[in-house]
């Protein structure tokens, strides 16, 4: 996982868009944001699959599922999908990942300057995103993720696109009450 300030330069999206002029960003600074971080590397013993289960068990995550996205997982469907995954929004839930194979980014605000701060992820790495941090997801170059996704309880992914409705959402002012100071 590595993590930085996004430098806002137009362009492809999946490129880095780093700016080594800007700060980096800690896993420890990501935390006071509520973003949660641990690397877990696959082995062919198991052990990630005992490491993701006591997580689970210590965060109350009931189901998983496996998501591949790619042109080839989503047919159709890819392009439509990897746009909305880009669209700024926040969840009502807890988002959580666990980098089989592949890579992305994920992009979350900071609460304090609205920022947005660029985490790249890849096979290996888990990341929770907080219920009502704004966020958003896109592939690296490589054009391929494939992630386990945990839920507290049934799956579900309904975003909350960024609005003054989603502003006022509940969810999103116990974020900001919780992580904004």
């Amino acid at each position: 996982m590595k993590a930085y300030y996004f430098d806002n330069v137009e362009g492809d999206q999946r490129l880095p868009h780093f700016d080594s002029a800007l700060p980096p960003v800690s896993q420890s600074d990501l935390a006071k944001y509520g973003v949660l971080y641990w690397h877990i590397p696959i082995d062919q013993d198991g052990n990630w699959e005992q490491a993701i289960d006591q997580i689970a068990a210590e965060r109350s995550y009931k189901n998983r599922d496996i998501i591949n996205v790619s042109k080839t997982g989503l047919g159709d469907l890819y392009e439509s999908k990897i746009k909305s995954f880009f669209e700024e929004h926040m969840h009502e839930d807890e988002e959580i990942r666990y980098i089989l194979d592949g890579a992305g980014f994920f992009d979350v605000r900071s609460p304090q300057k609205d920022e947005w701060i660029r985490v790249h992820v890849d096979q290996g790495d888990l990341l929770v995103l907080p219920a009502g941090i704004y966020h958003r997801f896109t592939l690296d170059e490589g054009d391929y993720i494939k992630a386990m996704r945990l839920f507290k309880d049934e799956p579900k992914w309904t975003p909350y696109n960024r609005s003054a409705d989603t502003d006022a959402n509940q969810h999103r002012v116990t974020y900001l009450q919780t992580f904004a100071a």
